[in-house]
């Protein structure tokens, strides 16, 4: 299975021909390229993990690709066709086998409603938290996509969830929101948790791949 990494929460996911978008949102390139994808992973209503232009683009290349996402993003994108998906549920989208798990974005301030987030655990792979830090239930992680920069979050959070889950790999996400400085400090705080454990940070910035 092909990862490549986009700007900000955006990934791909491919395997066997298929591929898969995980949170195409305003932070990221326009989509040009996306046949072949059977579906879109959106993990929360927050426009910078899903846009409709970016849908479109998506769905204009593979119109059967289908639209998983919590219920948020159902009344948020209510002119597509969306499958609700919450946290304990497993969806087979060959040959993308999905898990989802947590349920509620990482708080900003009380003044600014929770809304309901799903991670997603990509062919017990790829584990992808979405907007927050809720932990998966898998014994291993091979890689693990770590948000690294939003106005939800402090260094000591996302240092602790690497320390906690011992990914075998590991690479930054959420980074649009950073200056090069700040990505680079989140990324030496990334890798130095990733070590910790045994494991190696990929680094992967916008445009890059890893076989996982």
């Amino acid at each position: 299975m092909k990862l490549t990494k986009l700007e900000h929460a955006a990934l791909i996911l491919e395997d066997d021909g298929a591929r898969l978008f995980v949170d195409p949102g305003s932070f990221t390139t326009p989509i040009t390229d996306a046949i072949g994808t059977v579906a879109v992973v959106i993990t929360h209503e927050h426009a910078d993990h899903w846009t409709p232009e970016q849908l479109r683009r998506i769905l204009d290349q593979s119109p059967d690709a289908v639209i998983l996402a919590p219920e948020g993003v159902a009344k948020a994108a209510s002119d597509f066709s969306v499958r609700v998906v919450h946290a304990g549920d497993t969806v087979e989208v060959e040959p993308f086998t999905l898990r989802f798990f947590g349920g509620k974005h990482a708080v900003i301030h009380s003044s600014i409603p929770v809304v309901d987030n799903v991670g997603v655990i990509v062919n017990d792979k790829l584990v992808y938290p979405g907007d927050s830090f809720a932990a998966p239930d898998l014994s291993e992680i091979d890689v693990l996509a770590v948000p690294s920069s939003a106005p939800w979050l402090k260094a000591s959070e996302f240092i602790d969830y690497v320390l906690g889950l011992k990914p075998k790999h590991s690479f930054s996400t959420h980074e649009m929101v950073n200056s090069v400085i700040g990505k680079q400090m989140a990324d030496a705080r990334i890798q130095w948790a990733t070590e910790q454990g045994g494991g190696r940070y990929l680094g992967l910035q916008p445009g890059d791949t890893y076989e996982i």
